[in-house]
Protein backbone atom coordinates (compact mmCIF):
# COMPACT_ATOMS: atom_id res chain seq x y z
CA UNK A 1 0.00 0.00 0.00
CA UNK A 2 1.64 3.58 -0.87
CA UNK A 3 1.75 6.09 2.30
CA UNK A 4 3.49 9.23 3.06
CA UNK A 5 7.18 7.10 3.58
CA UNK A 6 7.02 5.40 0.34
CA UNK A 7 6.20 9.02 -0.65
CA UNK A 8 9.08 10.38 0.44
CA UNK A 9 11.43 7.72 -0.37
CA UNK A 10 10.40 7.85 -3.89
CA UNK A 11 10.38 11.85 -4.00
CA UNK A 12 14.04 11.52 -2.38
CA UNK A 13 15.26 8.90 -5.18
CA UNK A 14 13.91 11.48 -8.07
CA UNK A 15 15.90 14.22 -6.29
CA UNK A 16 19.23 11.94 -6.25
CA UNK A 17 18.36 11.40 -10.03
CA UNK A 18 17.89 14.88 -11.12
CA UNK A 19 21.55 15.57 -8.90
CA UNK A 20 23.36 12.57 -10.97
CA UNK A 21 21.42 13.80 -14.26
CA UNK A 22 23.25 17.46 -14.00
CA UNK A 23 26.51 16.18 -12.96
CA UNK A 24 26.00 14.45 -16.06
CA UNK A 25 25.39 17.37 -18.19
CA UNK A 26 28.17 19.70 -16.51
CA UNK A 27 30.43 16.72 -17.11
CA UNK A 28 29.51 16.37 -20.50
CA UNK A 29 28.68 19.72 -21.56
CA UNK A 30 31.26 20.45 -24.59
CA UNK A 31 30.27 17.35 -26.12
CA UNK A 32 26.36 18.34 -25.89
CA UNK A 33 26.92 21.48 -26.89
CA UNK A 34 28.87 20.19 -30.06
CA UNK A 35 25.97 17.48 -30.64
CA UNK A 36 23.36 20.66 -30.43
CA UNK A 37 24.85 23.20 -32.30
CA UNK A 38 25.45 20.95 -35.29
CA UNK A 39 21.86 19.41 -34.63
CA UNK A 40 20.38 22.11 -34.59
CA UNK A 41 21.43 23.27 -38.59
CA UNK A 42 21.01 26.89 -37.30
CA UNK A 43 24.22 28.49 -37.51
CA UNK A 44 24.80 28.12 -33.95
CA UNK A 45 28.91 27.27 -34.04
CA UNK A 46 30.24 30.55 -33.10
CA UNK A 47 27.67 30.62 -30.15
CA UNK A 48 28.92 27.09 -28.58
CA UNK A 49 30.52 28.52 -25.97
CA UNK A 50 27.68 30.87 -24.70
CA UNK A 51 25.92 27.45 -24.08
CA UNK A 52 28.34 25.88 -22.21
CA UNK A 53 28.56 28.86 -20.27
CA UNK A 54 24.75 28.74 -19.80
CA UNK A 55 25.28 25.21 -18.47
CA UNK A 56 28.42 25.78 -16.60
CA UNK A 57 26.49 29.22 -14.44
CA UNK A 58 22.95 27.48 -14.49
CA UNK A 59 24.71 24.46 -12.67
CA UNK A 60 25.06 26.57 -9.49
CA UNK A 61 21.66 27.40 -8.58
CA UNK A 62 20.69 24.09 -9.61
CA UNK A 63 22.66 21.95 -7.58
CA UNK A 64 21.22 24.15 -4.56
CA UNK A 65 18.05 23.92 -5.09
CA UNK A 66 18.40 19.81 -5.19
CA UNK A 67 20.86 20.66 -2.27
CA UNK A 68 18.04 21.82 -0.66
CA UNK A 69 15.07 20.01 -1.40
CA UNK A 70 16.71 17.26 -0.54
CA UNK A 71 17.28 18.72 3.64
CA UNK A 72 13.54 19.60 3.14
CA UNK A 73 12.66 15.94 2.39
CA UNK A 74 14.89 14.86 5.35
CA UNK A 75 12.97 17.19 7.52
CA UNK A 76 9.90 16.06 6.64
CA UNK A 77 10.90 12.18 6.94
CA UNK A 78 11.88 13.21 10.39
CA UNK A 79 8.77 14.76 11.44
CA UNK A 80 9.95 18.39 11.06
CA UNK A 81 7.39 20.00 8.85
CA UNK A 82 6.31 23.18 10.44
CA UNK A 83 9.48 24.53 11.15
CA UNK A 84 11.84 27.60 10.35
CA UNK A 85 14.26 25.95 9.06
CA UNK A 86 11.96 24.31 6.16
CA UNK A 87 10.87 27.95 5.94
CA UNK A 88 14.10 29.33 5.06
CA UNK A 89 14.48 26.19 2.66
CA UNK A 90 11.54 27.23 0.77
CA UNK A 91 13.31 30.44 0.55
CA UNK A 92 16.31 29.22 -0.87
CA UNK A 93 14.27 26.71 -3.21
CA UNK A 94 12.33 29.83 -4.46
CA UNK A 95 15.16 32.07 -5.10
CA UNK A 96 17.22 29.31 -7.00
CA UNK A 97 13.76 28.74 -9.40
CA UNK A 98 14.54 33.33 -10.10
CA UNK A 99 18.01 32.85 -10.43
CA UNK A 100 17.61 30.34 -12.98
CA UNK A 101 15.00 32.11 -14.44
CA UNK A 102 17.48 35.05 -14.65
CA UNK A 103 20.31 33.29 -16.10
CA UNK A 104 17.82 32.04 -19.02
CA UNK A 105 16.36 35.32 -19.51
CA UNK A 106 20.20 36.43 -19.65
CA UNK A 107 20.64 33.37 -22.29
CA UNK A 108 18.16 35.40 -24.85
CA UNK A 109 20.76 37.37 -25.83
CA UNK A 110 22.40 34.83 -28.01
CA UNK A 111 18.90 31.93 -28.40
CA UNK A 112 15.58 32.70 -28.13
CA UNK A 113 14.22 29.57 -26.60
CA UNK A 114 15.64 30.19 -23.70
CA UNK A 115 12.67 32.27 -22.90
CA UNK A 116 10.53 29.00 -22.18
CA UNK A 117 13.08 27.45 -19.67
CA UNK A 118 12.79 31.04 -17.85
CA UNK A 119 9.17 31.61 -17.78
CA UNK A 120 8.71 28.12 -15.89
CA UNK A 121 11.32 28.06 -13.63
CA UNK A 122 10.11 31.78 -12.79
CA UNK A 123 6.66 30.30 -12.17
CA UNK A 124 8.04 27.05 -10.47
CA UNK A 125 9.50 30.25 -8.27
CA UNK A 126 6.30 31.59 -7.53
CA UNK A 127 4.56 28.24 -7.12
CA UNK A 128 7.28 27.44 -4.34
CA UNK A 129 7.16 31.21 -3.07
CA UNK A 130 3.17 30.87 -2.51
CA UNK A 131 4.15 27.57 -0.80
CA UNK A 132 6.83 28.59 1.81
CA UNK A 133 4.19 31.15 2.87
CA UNK A 134 1.79 28.96 3.75
CA UNK A 135 3.98 26.69 5.21
CA UNK A 136 5.26 30.20 7.42
CA UNK A 137 1.80 30.70 8.31
CA UNK A 138 1.65 27.71 9.69
CA UNK A 139 4.84 27.91 11.81
CA UNK A 140 3.35 31.12 13.21
CA UNK A 141 -0.04 29.17 13.98
CA UNK A 142 1.97 26.22 15.61
CA UNK A 143 4.17 28.44 17.63
CA UNK A 144 1.36 30.69 19.44
CA UNK A 145 -0.60 26.67 20.07
CA UNK A 146 2.66 25.70 21.69
CA UNK A 147 2.56 29.05 23.66
CA UNK A 148 -0.57 28.15 24.41
CA UNK A 149 -0.83 25.01 25.77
Amino acid sequence: MWNGEKSIILSKLCVLLFMALLIAVVVTAPWLTQWFVEFSQAGLEEKAAYFMATIYVGFIPAAYLLFSLLKLLRQIEIGQVFIPKNVELLRRISWSCFVGAGIALFSLLYYFPWFFLAVAAAFMGLIVRVVKNVVAQAVELKDEADYIV
